[in-house]
Formats: C-alpha cells, structure tokens, sequence
C-alpha cells in the first residue's frame, strides 16, 4: 500500500504551521539571542510534531505522510540499500576528482561548531531531526501532493524548493540529494527510504567534515 492522497487543505494548513514555527523560532532568536543551534532543534521537532498531528486529525494518519507502520521496516531495509549505492557511487565520484587532482571533499565539507556539546548537538540536530523534519515537509508534503501531476514535475520542484532552503550557499548536493530522496520515496513507497538515506548521508558528511578537522 503506497501513501494516502494528499488534500489542499492538510498541505496548506501544515505548510503555514511549519512557516510560522520558523518565523516563531526566528523572533525569539533575535529577541533573546539564543543560540541558532538550539532554536533550530526546537523548530525542526515542532515541526515535526505539529505536522504529524495534523495528518491525524486532518488526513488519513501517517499513511499520508508515507509513514504506514506496515512500511516502516521494509522502508528502512530499502533505505540502506540506496545508501550503499549511494555512497558507492559518491566513492566513484571522488575518485575520479581526486585523480583530476580536484578536493571533492570541498563539495560536501560542512562547518562544524566549537566544543564538545555543540558537535555532539549539531550531529543529532542535522543528523537526524532536521532530515527527519525535510523529508515529511520536502517529500511527504510536497513531492507527495505533486504527484498528482505526474511524477517528474512533482520530482522537479520538490527538488527546487528544497536545494532553494540551503540558499545562497551554491546547493549542489542538495540538488543531488532531493532528486535521490524523491526518486527513492516514489519506489520504495515509504517515507522511510528517504529518511534513513538523508540521515545516513547527512551523518556522513559531517563524519568527514570532523574528520578534516583533525
């Protein structure tokens, strides 16, 4: 059983709540200067929490969101399986950068905050909260609510709108990863495919990026 349909309604009404939870978590920061990193893991698991109540109230429950308990651990089996061709064909990749003496890493290096805390917060929060929050949002949401007009365009802008959310930084593994994440989402028939391959990837970037540090 693939995901529920996905009506106006829930998608405007989830897509506002998530804008204003930002918008929320924006004002507070610059009223109480609160750092950035504790206000986007209060945002991202509101976001999370506030759109999964939504599609029980308003939708069909979490099968809307692509989250059937039914597919949740086939999803997650599927999801490492793209994980290892992925990161395979990223392996390729920087191979081939390497012997054209290119860094690749310079494509995937992420800036790591100061102290023991703040990494061990930014890996939990961009490791695995905030992919968690983009997948329900960017493909449960959206590429789910596109579908309806035929898969490449829903695969097209769902793309877009997410590589334009880690703007003005040039998002190419951004671009990269939403068309994987979509394309993953749409056969793999659970929201879970995506989720486990962007926390995965996600993790894996900021592994190296730790790594480089040292």
């Amino acid at each position: 059983m693939g995901p529920a349909p996905i009506s106006t309604t829930f998608l405007l009404a989830s897509l506002l709540a998530v804008a204003l939870l930002e918008t929320a978590a924006a004002y507070v920061g610059a009223r109480m200067q609160l750092p950035r990193l504790w206000l986007v893991t209060g945002a991202r698991t509101a976001q999370i929490l506030v759109v999964i109540i939504l599609s029980v109230v308003q939708a069909d429950g979490l099968q809307t969101l692509g989250l059937d308990r039914r597919t949740l651990r086939s999803g997650f089996r599927k999801g490492l399986v793209w994980s290892a061709g992925f990161a395979a064909a990223a392996g390729l990749l920087f191979m081939g950068l390497f012997m054209a003496g290119l860094d690749p890493f310079t494509l995937v290096r992420s800036p790591l905050p100061q102290g023991t805390v703040q990494r061990v917060l930014f890996f939990l929060v961009g490791g695995i909260v905030a992919p968690v929050a983009e997948e329900i949002v960017f493909r449960g949401l959206i590429f789910g609510y596109l579908r309806r007009w035929g898969v490449p365009a829903a695969v097209l802008i769902s793309t877009v709108l997410f590589a334009a959310l880690h703007l003005p930084a040039v998002p190419i593994t951004q671009i990269v990863g939403g068309l994987v994440f979509a394309v993953a989402y749409h056969t793999g028939r659970s929201l879970m495919v995506p989720i486990v391959i962007h926390v995965l990837g996600n993790l894996a970037i900021f592994t190296l990026s730790l790594s480089w540090l040292r």
